[in-house]
């Protein structure tokens, strides 16, 4: 059974930086992509930052520059490293990994950690 936990959120001040872990356990096959998906109160769900099976990454345009998403496949973990934090960061992130072939997947998501950013 695949397990996703994350870590390093936090209370940070503006301009600050945390990074966050996606640290997964159980057999993940077929790797397809990793995604830091976060959620403020009030709001709906929002892609922060992807990275692909082939190492492609892509950012939402309100992170761009600040926030960089990469993994260890050795360690089976996830990162997200934010700087310059603004307070509109205030969210609980969480990671989300898609794994299969074709039509044939699995969706797997972390509990979520907060992410605090004061002003």
């Amino acid at each position: 059974q695949v397990r996703l936990v994350e870590s390093g959120g936090g209370l940070a001040h503006t301009g600050g930086s945390l990074r966050l872990s996606c640290a997964a356990s159980g057999d993940i096959r077929n790797f397809n992509k990793m995604d830091w998906v976060r959620q403020a109160p009030g709001n709906e769900r929002e892609l922060v930052a992807t990275t692909t099976d082939s190492g492609t990454t892509t950012y939402a345009d309100f992170v761009k520059g600040r926030f960089t998403i990469s993994r260890d496949n050795a360690k089976n973990t996830g990162y997200l490293q934010m700087n310059n934090l603004k307070p509109e960061d205030t969210a609980v992130y969480y990671c989300y990994i898609r794994a299969g072939v074709s039509t044939l997947y699995s969706d797997y998501w972390g509990p979520g950690t907060q992410v605090t950013v004061s002003s």
